[in-house]
């Protein structure tokens, strides 16, 4: 498993996700509908200017829930080699929780867990 495998990954990515657009092309008919172009939230009709500022928090709160959810990414393939790997895992896991804890202690210290 090797540069090998990732080039034909990479191909077949390519011509998986190819197929499937150029099939709903052919398939579907091309409409030129004006509501397709709308802004639309969870069905209802926008009211007043659709480009507002919103609070930046928001956008921290949910960078902050993404980095801890790519960590589960991580934790799992540890947690399947951890007996195989032994105390260098433990020690290289507990080195990653680390610096997890001080971005999030970073994060609490800017306010950026505090929800309005």
């Amino acid at each position: 498993m090797g540069a090998a495998s990732l080039i034909v990954l990479t191909i077949a990515a390519i011509a998986f996700s190819g197929i499937a657009i150029l099939i709903a092309r052919l398939v579907t008919r091309a409409t030129t509908n004006p509501q397709k172009g709308e802004a639309i939230e969870c069905g209802i009709p926008t009211q007043g200017p659709s480009w507002i500022q919103f609070n930046v928090g928001y956008y921290l709160f949910a960078l902050i829930f993404l980095i801890f959810d790519v960590e589960l990414v991580f934790l799992y393939p540890w947690a399947v080699v951890v007996k195989q790997v032994g105390w260098l895992a433990l020690v290289e896991v507990v080195i990653f929780f680390f610096i997890l804890f001080l971005g999030f202690l970073y994060a609490h210290k800017k306010g950026a867990l505090k929800w309005m």
